[in-house]
């Protein structure tokens, strides 16, 4: 009995030092409107309601963007194939996150440049559903990522428009600062489509689009609020999963201490 405690701590322990992350629900963005910017470049707005909390979402593009949707339309986050919507298997679906993108809200990019997503409070693990990445790439300047999941690789079906593979690169700018980048591999066709995901604490998300091309799209998603995923510190990042387990640790501790006095 001693031996299996002591295995149950030393397994407890292992996953809360690994980082494990189980699947979580992700609110998705509900862009709505259209744009606010009067001069050629886009403005667009949405909201991200969370469990307890509304956040607004402002996305800026001084270059302009392919075209919006806010409402209706083609749902883009479909899976090929005629298979519809089908989480199971979808390319923005994954080990973390639970749900494909709401509704079919979009906002489809032109144009190389900066562009900027500013949130009306911090929020917590971030993710990028992107759609169409075909022959472009984004660049976010000090802002690492890990990619989630892809259309057509660990089993997930390919997305709207087909299949394709992406890479991760890291480009040392000088000066303590790095460029992590996505870019289209074309490693299984040529048309990627899949979700990455910012780990920690994000009131601002900015990034470089690396060529012009007729379109790539995106929206983004949340775990929740700073307050709400992080409620005590956010550059320490605990998983709803890694606080059971540390009480079931605990507890476990506790149970051995009984049975030893």
């Amino acid at each position: 009995m001693k031996k299996l405690k002591r295995t149950i701590i030393i397994s407890t322990l292992t996953l809360l030092c690994s980082g494990t992350v189980i699947a979580a629900p992700i609110y998705w963005t509900d862009w709505e409107g259209t744009d606010q910017d009067p001069s050629s470049g886009f403005q667009g707005q949405g909201t991200i309601t969370t469990s307890g909390s509304t956040v607004g979402v402002t996305y800026t593009n001084a270059n302009g963007i392919g075209f919006y949707q806010s409402s209706g339309g083609t749902d883009y986050y479909q899976n090929a194939g005629g298979l519809g919507r089908d989480d199971t298997i979808s390319p923005y679906t994954s080990s973390v996150v639970d749900n494909s993108p709401t509704g079919t809200d979009i906002v489809a990019l032109r144009y190389a440049g900066n562009q900027t997503l500013a949130f009306s409070e911090a929020i917590a693990n971030p993710v990028f559903a992107f759609v169409s990445l075909n022959g472009n790439g984004y660049a976010f300047l000090n802002q690492d990522f890990n990619i989630l999941s892809v259309g057509g690789e660990d089993g997930n079906a390919c997305g709207y428009w087909g299949c394709g593979g992406v890479t991760k690169n890291i480009v040392d700018l000088g000066g303590g600062n790095f460029s992590y980048e996505l870019n289209s591999s074309n490693v299984g066709g040529s048309e990627p489509h899949g979700v990455i995901q910012f780990t920690g604490a994000f009131d601002t998300l900015a990034w470089d689009s690396a060529s012009n091309e007729y379109w790539n799209g995106f929206t983004v998603g949340v775990q929740g609020t700073a307050v709400e995923v992080f409620p005590v510190d956010p550059n320490s990042v605990p998983e709803p999963a890694s606080l059971l387990l540390l009480g079931l640790g605990l507890a476990t501790l506790a149970t051995r201490r009984r049975n030893k006095s």
